[in-house]
Formats: C-alpha cells, sequence, structure tokens
C-alpha cells in the first residue's frame, strides 16, 4: 500500500476518514466539514450515540453537501491521552474498516487544540498504524476472493495523510516505514510452511541483511560438531534437515569507547513435534511458529542496520528441526553442551532451552557481549500464567529488566517480570548428570526454563523473554492481524534506541 502526505483541504470526492476525540470533540476542519454537511456529522454521532472514544467508529454515506462517497470517524480518545500508541491504533482501526470500501481513501489528522500528540508526528504515527494492520501473507492463495462470491476483496491501495505539515510528516514515517518493513519480515518467516522455512533455508533468508550492512555467517553442521554444539545437535539429530547456526553481526559505532555488543539470541524450532516425546496431533500445525525468536532476533537486525542505528549488536539464532525417528534423540539421553555442562534429556520436546543454551555460550565466547537478550516460544505454562497479553521477563539484572519493561510499555508489547531463585533451580538437579532439561514437581514450568538457561549465562547481564503466548495471535487487534505477532522487533528497537545508542 501508499503512503502519501498533503495540506488538508477537504476532497471533493471518494472516502475520507477523520479523526474525533473524546465527547465527539473535532479540529478546525471537521468542524467545517460538519457545516458543509449541514450538521450530518454531529446528527450521525449523537443519533449513534458515538462519543469517539479510542478506536470508536461510525460510518455515513454520502452526506448532502459534499461529493464525498463516504466519511468514516475513528475515534481518539481524551485529547490529553493522544499517544504515538493511540494513533497508531486508530490508524490500524481505520484500515480494517476500509480495507474492502475502494482504492483510495483520505485521512483528515484533525485533532482538537490540547492533543497530547498532533500536526506531522501524529500523522506519522497513523499512518505507520495503518501500515502495520495492512500485513497479509497470502502467497499461497490460487483464488483471492473467500467462498462467498459476492464478498468484495480488499482493495485499499493508498491512504493519503491531509495534515498541515506534509513534508515533516513524511519524514517522520520514513523511519516508521523501515521498521514496519522489518516486523513485516519477522513476520513473513514465521508465516511460512514448515516445508519451505527449515533450517537451511531459514539461514539462506538472512543473507538478505547484507543489504544494510550486517555480516552474516552461517555455520553448518559440520562447524557445530567441530565447536562442540552438542545440546543444539542433539535436537536436530531425528531430522533429515541439517542443523544450522546464524550469526548476524552489525558494527553501528565504530566510535564507541566500549566496543562490546549487545547480543540478541533466538530459539529458531523450524517444526516442533516434540521429538520421541512427541505431542498430540490437535493443533500440531502451530508448531511451524515455534521458530518465532529466531525471527524476532532476525527482524530486530534488520531494523537496526536499516535506520543505521548507532549501536554495536550480533543476533545469533540456532535453527534446528526437532523430529521423531529411527536417529532422534531418546528421553534419557545424555548430551554435552558446547560450555562442557552435561544434560540429562528427560523430555525431548523441551527442546528449546538445549538450543538456546549453546548459542548462549557462543555469544559469550566469541563475541564478550555487554549484555544479552534471547527470546523463545520456550512454554505453554508462560500462557497459562501470562495468557496472551504478556510476552514472560525473566533476568539477572534489575536495570536490565527494568529498561525492557520499559521500551515494552512504550510501543504495545508489554513484558512482565517473574521470579528466580534456588529454590526453583534445585528442580533440574539430577544424579547422572550436571542438570536435566525439565523440573522434577511438574510446576512453574517457565521459570525451570529460565533457571536452567541461566546456568549457562555466567555474569553477564542476561534477560530471557518468554513469547510462547504472543509470537501468534488468534484473532485481529488494531495492528497486528490474526497470524504471526513479530512480537519482541519493536519492543527490542526501542530498548536499543533508549538505552544503548550513541
Amino acid at each position: 500500500m501508499k503512503f502519501s502526505f498533503a495540506k488538508p483541504a477537504l476532497p471533493s470526492s471518494g472516502i475520507l476518514a477523520v479523526t474525533v476525540a473524546a465527547d465527539r470533540s473535532l479540529g478546525v476542519l471537521g468542524q467545517e466539514l460538519d457545516q458543509k454537511t449541514g450538521g450530518a456529522l454531529g446528527r450521525a454521532m449523537a443519533a449513534a450515540r458515538y462519543s469517539g472514544k479510542k478506536d470508536e467508529t461510525l460510518t455515513l454515506l454520502a452526506p448532502a453537501g459534499v461529493e464525498l462517497e463516504r466519511i468514516l470517524l475513528v475515534g481518539v480518545g481524551k485529547a490529553g491521552e493522544i499517544s504515538d500508541l493511540v494513533l497508531q491504533s486508530a490508524g490500524g482501526t481505520l484500515f480494517a474498516a476500509l480495507d474492502k470500501a475502494g482504492d483510495e481513501v483520505s485521512v483528515l489528522v484533525d485533532l482538537p487544540s490540547g492533543a497530547a500528540l498532533a500536526g506531522a508526528a501524529a500523522a506519522a504515527e497513523i499512518a505507520f498504524g495503518a501500515r502495520l494492520r495492512s500485513y497479509k501473507f497470502d502467497k499461497y492463495r490460487t483464488n483471492d476472493r473467500k467462498a462467498d462470491k459476492k464478498e468484495p476483496k480488499p482493495s485499499l491501495r493508498k491512504l493519503t495523510l491531509l495534515v498541515a505539515e506534509p513534508d515533516a510528516a513524511k519524514k517522520a514515517f520514513a523511519r516508521l516505514d523501515g521498521l514496519a518493513d522489518a516486523v513485516f519480515f519477522a513476520r513473513d518467516l514465521v508465516s511460512e510452511p514448515a516445508n519451505v522455512i527449515y533450517p537451511e533455508s531459514l539461514a539462506d533468508r538472512t543473507k538478505a541483511l547484507a543489504e544494510f550492512g550486517v555480516e552474516v555467517e552461517i555455520l553448518d553442521q559440520k562447524k557445530l560438531r567441530k565447536i562442540g554444539m552438542g545440546a543444539l545437535l542433539g535436537v536436530a539429530q531425528g531430522s533429515a534437515n541439517e542443523a544450522r547456526v546464524v550469526v548476524m553481526r552489525y558494527n553501528g559505532n565504530g566510535d564507541a569507547e566500549d566496543q562490546r555488543p549487545v547480543a540478541f539470541i533466538g530459539k529458531g524450532v523450524t517444526f516442533d513435534t516434540g521429538g520421541i516425546s512427541i505431542k498430540g496431533a490437535a493443533g500440531m500445525e502451530d508448531m511451524k511458529w515455534d521458530m518465532g525468536g529466531s525471527a524476532t532476533v532476525i527482524g530486530t537486525m534488520y531494523a537496526l542496520a536499516a535506520r543505521k542505528a548507532k549501536v554495536n549488536a550480533v543476533g545469533i539464532v540456532g535453527l534446528v528441526e526437532n523430529m521423531p525417528s529411527g536417529t532422534a534423540q531418546r528421553p534419557g539421553d545424555i548430551v554435552t553442551s558446547l560450555s562442557g555442562q552435561t544434560i540429562e534429556v528427560i523430555n525431548t520436546d523441551a527442546e528449546g532451552r538445549l538450543v538456546l543454551a549453546d548459542c548462549l555460550s557462543y555469544a559469550q565466547d566469541v563475541f564478550k557481549p555487554k549484555l544479552m537478550i534471547d527470546l523463545a516460544t520456550l512454554t505453554g505454562a508462560i500462557i497459562v500464567a501470562l495468557g496472551h497479553e504478556h510476552a514472560g521477563l525473566f533476568s539477572n539484572d534489575d536495570a536490565l529488566s527494568a529498561n525492557l519493561t520499559a521500551a515494552g510499555l512504550k510501543v504495545g508489547q508489554p513484558v512482565w517480570r517473574l521470579p528466580m531463585n534456588d529454590a526453583y533451580d534445585k528442580e533440574i538437579e539430577t544424579p547422572a548428570a550436571d542438570m536435566k532439561n525439565v523440573g522434577s514437581g511438574g510446576g512453574a514450568g517457565s521459570i525451570v526454563g529460565a533457571q536452567f538457561l541461566k546456568r549457562f549465562v555466567n555474569d553477564v547481564p542476561w534477560a530471557h523473554i518468554d513469547i510462547a503466548g504472543v509470537a501468534w495471535a488468534k484473532k485481529d487487534s488494531a495492528t497486528v492481524p490474526k497470524g504471526a505477532t513479530a512480537f519482541g522487533v519493536r519492543l527490542l528497537d526501542r530498548f536499543v534506541a533508549d538505552f544503548h545508542e550513541g
């Protein structure tokens, strides 16, 4: 979809969306439009008991006094509470409401006096929200209509934002548009089926980041065996598709006094059957997105490099397929990790932590990072604890946790910190090896998973974000259509911008 910005003027035809603040508050041009239509806007709002609360919509068809086909009123809530997230939500809402209404839509960004965010910045955020909501993964559909032939197919192709400073709005949107590209790149990776995205092909997709100056190194299975990634390779040994580890380096701040990078590590299980501890058939098709953590890391590296962030960063993703076969890892097997620690594999479906363990060790051994953040669809238990509203956050560092929490709130990708301590750590003790990969008691599964990972962290500030409940959406929200969410890309981009650039 194309976006453009123009001086505010009421269009003579087509479809117009108009922002409305709480208590039916219109801006100057909105009031002018109401007058031209003989008060149609005001009467319609009163009749529908429309107040202009956040994301509330109201459609007027062909009102008298103007040549417009229809007017869509989009609520943005209380003027003093209008934020970037509110406006992004408005943009996504109006896109969803008008996607089947026509090819082109104009949006009158006309906020009342006292608005907390207005002008060019507001227009850019509305456009960003519309762009995020416009995502579709339909490349494999050969019929672009649904079964009901009478239902119009999506057709919105151009959105024009009407604002007093169009050039400034266009400039502000450019950065957000680049971030949306990174989000879409990650969403595409998660959305692809497992016969298309497997360790080798996913590794190949990361080569696209070289366009932005990211150095991409792909470690094949022979190399992984040579350096001793026994935990990761144990997961992969049941599959015909060999494992890969991708190392992405972006050096955007060569003048920094501290050259140590921030490190992002992602779980990339391109399909997870559970291995010999096989999952039930119901819902197993969803396990194509068990590589969501790796997609977030790849998308984050894309976002940072594309906007030329002044930061040194490394992204490491461990890519495997967890399959049952005659060569698959068995419950009770003991593997030796890259760190030298041994692991008794009690449950082959607790495989993501084995992949991350070796990647965490590799990040520390090779790059000596100032901090590490790993992301993974690690446990179903996090969904029991937090549902689909928050990602789970675990950390050995209070300041890092606070910064990630703050960044998540700013972009609408919230995380919630859960506890860690020695009592939980005892759950993974076993007489057969240095540790086992699941707990003994059957409870606090997400915490026990984090305690396992912590054993491979040493003294580096570290955070683990369990995104199992937020990597895939079962229903639409304002800026995220159902499907892959790319949760974490915006969070980590903001985290770097606020705390680690310059």
